[in-house]
């Protein structure tokens, strides 16, 4: 018989005869992960209403809402990006009353689904503050909801108006997003989704692979889920 239960961080205990005896020849290691019989596996999770376990992350990587609640930002993001509509996420909540999210489009997919309804574009900014793919990309994120407890729901949510880039320094070579630097680069977007606000008037640099700059300035709508 084996017994899982949540501890303290949110860390994932088993318990079962057939555990671990120990670390070979490490008996500090071991009195750190072998306590009263249980397991401490260092994985956070939540056992939901219907009694299954739901693995979020290593308890070192979680961060947790203003009320403690623990949440892993990639876990989330991987949800998101299953969509074949999301190219990229960056989940925020530490520290916050909720959950928040920016959102890449998946250009080529979303465009696709835009034309095929006839939906006029010019370009990526244009696409992202179509009212339809709002509802496309609130729909896909519902849906991801559905499969979180409910401190990890989303709240709100913004449909980024340029795709993350390398070049930005917004994400690094391979592809992984630079967390802090977009925090620190998009602060007024991220606060705005934990305000009252409706939207945001936003003026931002872009710059090219040819090394040249552009400049965007558009309005950005702070969304509900």
């Amino acid at each position: 018989r084996t017994e899982v239960k949540i501890g303290e961080e949110q860390e994932v205990l088993v318990f079962t005869k057939s555990n671990f005896a120990g670390y070979y020849q490490d008996p500090e290691e071991t009195a750190k992960s072998l306590r009263d019989g249980w397991l401490y596996t260092g994985d956070a999770g939540y056992i939901d209403d219907d009694g299954h376990l739901l693995i979020i992350g290593r308890k070192a990587e979680i961060m947790r809402t203003r009320e403690g609640d623990a949440f892993s930002p990639d876990f989330i993001e991987t949800r998101l990006k299953f969509s074949p509509y999301i190219a990229e996420a960056v989940i925020f909540g530490e520290g916050q009353p909720y959950i928040t999210a920016f959102i890449n489009l998946d250009f080529g997919n979303v465009g696709n689904w835009a034309e095929e309804r006839r939906i006029a574009y010019t370009t990526y900014t244009d696409l992202s503050q179509q009212p339809e793919v709002e509802e496309l990309i609130r729909g896909e994120i519902r849906q991801v909801n559905t499969q979180l407890p409910g401190p990890m729901q989303l709240v709100h949510f913004i449909l980024l108006y340029k795709l993350l880039d390398a070049d930005d320094e917004e994400l690094t070579r391979t592809g992984k997003v630079r967390r802090k630097f977009v925090f620190e680069q998009y602060k007024d977007l991220i606060d705005a989704m934990y305000s009252d606000k409706k939207e945001l008037e936003v003026k931002g640099q872009v710059k090219y692979r040819d090394g040249t700059v552009g400049t965007i300035e558009t309005t950005v709508k702070i969304l509900k889920v």
